[in-house]
């Protein structure tokens, strides 16, 4: 008898036996179809052997196998299993996450066509200036004429469809299907020569990481905003792609980083594949194929390209890694700063971190001497950081949240010809509609949060469950028509600007303007156009965006940033504030960043403004170490919530019981809760949690792993919603 240990995508944390017909060959980590209640179900054979704990004529054979080899590779397997247990997530559903989409539904594991954008014979032989009145399109022709292009590759090249349609409709370019070439990168590998000399402390830099580049070291590359990580990063590759090996970028969030793409691109002759979320699943199956067959050289991606196979993997950069979007917050709760370097671990490659701003995680690991800390402190070619101003906004006029110092500032910098960010984190029109008669606020019933007033949708819209209902014209408690936006965001600001500078070009770069694809290259390409500008925009301008021309940033409103219940919230608003701060001031030209606040003697600005982040970051390991806080001690966080209230507060009653016998033997272990979530109620449901610490993170694990079962087996536990995360970074 052979049996076959299947893992299912479902949320039980085991493996199911099937009986292995002697007709099939099945092989661990290939998935196979296989009966599962009234249903068929795709598994993942997790091992094979030739007994199981029920009886044979209870066990159910494999249907239909799918792989005649593993998906995974030995190292990214054993990865994968680690993961499972350190996050305590059912071992499928974690297997079939690392999967492209297509292959969780079933689909072959090989290369299907793509589609591809191709200039015509009509479109060689135009004269390409006859598109002079049509610039986008003459731009696209001339790029087609180099190279075809497949349509996830568009936004990469700041191009889109509805311009390479209307080439079509002119017979210029024709879109067809194909199967994309896979070329032997590795002899055709090549290098830009031009590129810029490296500072001495630049090449110190990459002198250190290329000593250690055979073996599994950890780099953290602390360098001050402006001061070179990218060029480091691609000094590095060089000598990775030379010895024939792949490479893997991790970035926050990828539609925020065209530039860095455009950077590598230009200097390497490889084929580089883009992950993100504007591909297609099949466009997606074939970059995963790519990659494991060793035809691509370089990936770049957000946290899910981690799980890339790569035929021949010898470095990964985890860029900007301090981002809080590397950490899942759905399902599998996975960080995937910490999982890259576990990788690395696994590979025995180097890794390096990056960042202007480090997680006190990393730098705390960096201080103890767990991880290499490279510093880069300076600007190349001596540029200089920007000049940092507070303004009190007590008892100052404003016009929506700007003040008059603010303005003139702004002015200043226009007339030079000079670009301005105004950073507001805060969508809509206004956070807040409220009746001038009887004080009623719009609420989200479903949230208990104010309803945030988007005056060009006509919407009131909650920003938490995303729920959205018309702009009433009356109030409905009393019946005024006195409704009065208050509070400012991002579309108010606009309005207000184009009425102080009606002749200034005015970009607002945030979610609601760039959910069009291709909005956001786009408006990065009219900014690199130059010229007086003002440009606003939420976290999203905070991120990997190098603007020559932007010699002002001004923060209009960070106050509510400076007090909080979170204990992380200090650490977010100071690499907030000093990644915007950095836009200003990156080229030749002198920088200003102005700060409107009505706590100017606030301690957290004063250090962030006098001694700058890093001085900060010291500071508050001192300040975590004595209240015994992350990163001296480990958290896991158990969440519930439900739509009634009582049930989620009873469920984690009941874990605390479960903790309460260990908690009389351990006089370490602390159980904080249940106490309601920051955000108490989302889309209906209530939302309660329990805290768990611990000064040592291996007895925190042995400690769960013994009572994850106990607490999975509770009655509440398949009646409410509820999640175990472990290292969390939310409260």
């Amino acid at each position: 008898m052979t049996v076959a240990h299947v893992a299912l995508a479902v949320p039980l944390d085991r493996t199911f036996d099937y009986l292995v017909p002697v007709t099939l060959s099945a092989v661990i980590g290939g998935r196979v179809v296989v009966p599962f209640g009234k249903r068929q179900a795709i598994g993942i054979i997790t091992n094979i052997t030739e007994q199981s704990n029920l009886p044979a004529d209870q066990l159910k054979p494999i249907l239909k196998v799918l792989d005649k080899q593993s998906l995974f590779s030995d190292k990214l397997w054993r990865l994968l299993h680690w993961s499972a247990q350190y996050y305590h997530y059912p071992l499928g559903e974690v297997l079939f996450h690392a999967l492209p989409v297509l292959l969780r539904q079933g689909k072959p594991a090989e290369m299907t066509p793509l589609w591809q954008w191709q200039i015509t014979p009509k479109g060689h032989l135009i004269d390409i200036n006859n598109l002079h009145r049509a610039k986008k399109q003459q731009n696209a022709l001339a790029i087609l004429r180099q190279q075809p292009i497949y349509r996830h590759q568009l936004s990469e090249m700041a191009l889109t469809d509805a311009i390479l349609q209307a080439l079509k409709k002119k017979g210029l370019v024709a879109l067809s299907a194909c199967l994309p070439e896979q070329p032997n990168w590795q002899q055709k590998y090549s290098v830009q020569t031009d590129r810029c000399k490296l500072t001495k402390e630049q090449a110190t830099t990459v002198a250190v990481i290329l000593s250690h580049l055979h073996e599994f070291r950890t780099f953290l590359l602390d360098g001050v905003t402006g001061s070179g990580k990218t060029e480091v990063y691609l000094n590095v590759l060089e000598h990775i792609l030379s010895q024939g090996k792949q490479a893997l970028v991790l970035v926050p969030e990828i539609g925020l980083t065209p530039q860095t793409i455009h950077r590598f691109r230009q200097r390497f002759n490889v084929p580089i594949d883009i992950l993100h979320s504007g591909l297609n699943d099949s466009e997606r199956l074939a970059v995963w194929l790519r990659c494991q067959q060793g035809h691509t050289a370089i990936v770049i991606g957000t946290r899910s390209a981690l799980f890339t196979p790569f035929n021949d993997l010898g470095f990964i950069i985890v860029d900007e890694e301090h981002d809080t979007s590397y950490k899942q917050q759905t399902s599998w709760r996975y960080h995937a700063r910490d999982m890259a370097i576990m990788r690395a671990h696994s590979e025995n490659i180097t890794i390096l971190l990056g960042s202007a701003t480090p997680s006190l995680e990393t730098l705390n690991n960096a201080l103890h001497g767990k991880y290499y800390h490279l510093r880069l402190t300076q600007r190349p070619g001596n540029i200089s950081m920007a000049k940092h101003y507070l303004i009190d906004l007590k008892s100052q006029p404003l016009q929506a949240g700007l003040t008059p110092v603010m303005i003139k500032t702004i002015k200043k910098h226009l007339a030079n010809n000079n670009q301005v960010i105004l950073f507001l984190n805060r969508r809509g029109f206004s956070p807040t509609l409220l009746c001038h008669e009887c004080g009623w606020i719009a609420e989200c019933p479903r949230c208990e949060r104010y309803y945030t007033l988007h005056q060009q949708q006509r919407c009131l819209r909650c920003h938490h469950c995303d729920s959205q209902r018309p702009i009433p014209y009356q109030c409905v408690k009393c019946g005024s028509t006195q409704l009065l936006p208050v509070g400012v965001g991002t579309e108010q600001l606009e309005q207000t600007l184009h009425d102080i500078f009606p002749e200034t070009p005015i970009t607002r770069i945030d979610r609601d303007t760039t959910n069009r694809k291709g909005a956001l290259e786009q408006y990065l390409a009219d900014i690199h156009l130059g010229g007086a500008r003002i440009l606003i925009g939420t976290q999203m301008l905070a991120k990997g965006h190098h603007f020559p021309n932007v010699t002002l940033v001004g923060l209009i409103d960070i106050d509510s940033a400076l007090f909080s219940a979170d204990f992380r919230a200090a650490e977010h608003f100071a690499q907030l504030y000093t990644q915007v701060a950095g836009r200003a001031g990156r080229a030749s030209k002198a920088g200003e960043v102005l700060l409107q606040t009505h706590h100017p003697e606030h301690p957290l600005l004063r250090i962030l403004m006098n001694k700058g982040y890093h001085e900060y970051a010291l500071q508050d390991l001192s300040e975590r170490q004595s209240a015994f806080l992350p990163p001296f001690t480990y958290h896991a966080l158990f969440r519930a919530e439900d739509y009634k209230s009582e049930q989620a507060h009873a469920f984690l009653q009941h874990i605390r019981e479960l903790f309460a016998e260990v908690e009389q033997e351990q006089s370490t272990l602390w159980v904080m809760g249940p106490v309601t979530a920051l955000q108490a109620k989302i889309s209906g449901r209530y939302r309660w949690q329990l805290l768990i610490q611990h000064p040592s993170r291996h007895y925190l694990q042995q400690l769960l792993q013994r009572l994850v079962e106990k607490i999975t087996a509770l009655p509440l536990a398949k009646k409410i919603k509820w999640s175990l995360d472990i290292d969390p970074i939310e409260n």
